[in-house]
């Protein structure tokens, strides 16, 4: 399967996109429609979730009703996919959630990890990972391969507001199989592994540059 790529092509997925590309556009308007972009991702990453029938007592009668057959499980890789914490736990309020911290070392671009929470179990559950953007494909490969070695079943969902065309093709490299959840997949990566156009560093734009 390699990496199954989805544009989502909605007018306020372009909307929220344009807002977190703007260099002028400060940080809480930058986190604020980076969870709106979320929000909207992750609805349309989460059409083919299993589901049950079943039936519940309304105030008139009986109705017929579908529920989640399994809760997923989310996996924001920290710091920049906290963005999309938010609106996956507001779609997915009963989710397990599991935290990758990996940071990139700025001379060689390497991911280093320094966090590693998941769920005792993935037995049978839908694994969604939430980052901002898809670069160089190094953490999320890092991640994808602690999930699997934990667990979790291929295909796994990825979500992304932006992805690098070398990140995909580095993912599909890896033989990890995904299905990718994206806005937009732009031109490319520049010498220091920025995504261009872009929209910078997703996590100094919601919480500011480190000292």
């Amino acid at each position: 399967m390699g990496v199954d790529t989805v544009i989502v092509d909605h007018p306020l997925v372009t909307d929220a996109l344009a807002r977190i590309r703007d260099v002028t556009t400060p940080n809480a308007l930058f986190r604020q429609n980076l969870e709106r972009i979320g929000t909207l991702l992750i609805a349309e990453a989460t059409l083919t979730l299993p589901t049950v029938d079943g039936e519940v007592e309304t105030p008139l009668t009986t109705a017929a009703v579908r529920r989640l057959a399994v809760q997923p499980v989310i996996v924001p890789i920290l710091r920049a996919g906290l963005g999309f914490l938010a609106p996956a736990q507001h779609l997915l309020p009963a989710a397990d959630i599991g935290f990758i911290g990996i940071a990139r070392n700025e001379q060689t671009h390497e991911p280093e990890p320094y966090v590693n929470k998941l769920p005792e179990s993935f037995q049978g559950r839908p694994v969604i990972v939430v980052d901002p953007m898809l670069a160089t494909g190094g953490s999320l490969i890092h991640t994808l391969e602690l999930l699997i070695g934990a667990g979790a079943q291929q295909p796994i969902t990825v979500v992304v507001a932006l992805a690098a065309p070398e990140g995909i093709a580095a993912v599909e490299e890896s033989g990890i199989d995904i299905t990718l959840f994206t806005a937009a997949v732009d031109d490319h990566l520049n010498d220091n592994a920025y995504i261009v156009p872009g929209l910078g560093d997703a996590g100094d734009r919601q919480f500011g540059a480190p000292a």
